[in-house]
C-alpha cells in the first residue's frame, strides 16, 4: 500500500503540520528544501501503521495518548547517525591534557563527571573513555562518564557495543588493535572500557530527562545543536548553564556558535581548542 498522494497540496499541507509538530516536540529543523527528506524518511513508519496519509500520522502523534512509543519510532526514524571513533579530537586531547588537571586542582578528591550528551552511536564517549584511559586517568582519578541520546535504535547500538568499518576511518591502527576485536565481519570494543560509560536515553529538549545528567563539569554536546532552532538551543544551553557546576566546560561542534546564545558561557582558548566555559 502507497500514501495518498491524489491532491498534492493537501498532502505537502499534512506534511508540514507533521513537521512542524516534530519541530515542536523532539526540536529538529527540516525547512522547505528538506521536507520531502523528512517524509521519505517517515513514510514506512506510516505505511507500517496501516494508513495512507500523512494528516492521519499527524492525528496519531498530536492526539493519541498512547503515542509514546510511536515518537521514539518517529525519532530512530529522523536522527542523524553520523559519528566515528576518534572525531574532533583537539577538544578530547586538552580534556585529558588541560581540563581535568585544572578540576583536580580545585577539588582533588572530587569525582570529574563528563557527560556526552548526544552520544549517537556511542562512537564520541567511548573516544573520550579510550583517550583518558591511554593517559592513565582511570586510576588516577575517579572518572565518571555518562552518554546519552534521544534515540533507542542508536543506544542500543552503543550499549552492544559493536561497530563497523566505518567506523574506525580516523582511529589510529594501534588503538584499534588494542582496544578492539572482531566479530565476525565487525568490531566489538573491549568490555573493561566499554563498562566505563553509563548509557540512558534523554532528549536534550525535554528538561526533566536532561536536568539530572546536567549537573557535571564537563559536557560535550558536539554537532547536534546544528539541526535545532535557535529558541531550541537556547532551552538547552540555559538549563546547562543552571545546572552545570563552576567552573564548567561545554563542548559543542567546530561549526557551532553559542556567542549568540549565551552569555554564561565564555568562549576559551584552552591548548589548541575552543570551549565554552562557565567560571561565574
Amino acid at each position: 500500500m502507497g500514501l495518498n498522494s491524489d491532491i498534492s497540496g493537501v498532502r505537502r499541507g499534512a506534511e508540514t503540520l507533521l513537521r512542524d509538530l516534530v519541530l515542536e516536540r523532539v526540536g529538529l529543523i527540516f525547512d522547505d528544501s528538506k521536507i520531502n527528506i523528512f517524509a521519505d524518511k517517515l513514510a514506512p513508519l506510516i505505511i507500517e501503521r496501516g494508513f495512507n496519509s500523512f494528516l492521519d500520522y499527524y492525528y496519531l502523534l498530536k492526539y493519541d495518548e498512547d503515542s509514546a512509543d510511536e515518537w521514539r519510532s518517529v525519532i530512530n526514524a529522523l536522527t542523524v547517525q553520523e559519528t566515528y571513533f576518534w572525531r574532533e579530537m583537539d577538544q578530547i586531547h586538552q580534556l585529558a591534557e588541560e581540563v581535568i588537571p585544572q578540576l583536580l586542582a580545585i577539588a582533588p578528591n572530587a569525582p570529574i563527571r563528563i557527560w556526552s550528551a548526544a552520544c549517537a552511536t556511542g562512537e564520541e564517549p567511548l573516544t573520550i573513555a579510550l583517550r583518558l584511559n591511554e593517559n592513565g586517568w582511570f586510576e588516577r582519578a575517579d572518572i565518571e562518564i555518562y552518554a546519552s541520546d534521544a534515540s533507542s535504535a542508536a543506544l542500543e547500538r552503543a550499549q552492544n557495543g559493536i561497530y563497523r568499518e566505518r567506523s574506525f576511518r580516523a582511529l589510529p591502527a594501534n588503538l584499534k588493535e588494542k582496544y578492539f576485536t572482531p566479530d565476525g565481519k565487525h568490531w566489538r570494543i573491549a568490555p573493561a572500557l566499554h563498562k566505563k560509560i553509563k548509557w540512558t536515553q534523554a532528549n536534550l529538549l525535554v528538561a526533566d530527562e536532561i536536568a539530572p545528567l546536567a549537573s557535571v563539569p564537563i559536557i560535550f554536546c558536539r554537532n547536534v545543536f546544528i539541526y535545532f532552532t535557535p529558541d531550541g538551543v537556547r532551552r538547552v544551553v540555559d538549563l546547562f548553564a543552571e545546572k552545570m557546576s563552576v567552573p564548567a566546560f561545554l563542548f559543542v561542534g567546530a561549526a557551532e556558535s553559542l556567542l549568540k546564545v549565551t552569555d554564561d558561557f565564555e568562549l576559551e582558548e584552552i591548548g589548541n581548542a575552543f570551549v565554552y566555559v562557565k567560571r561565574k
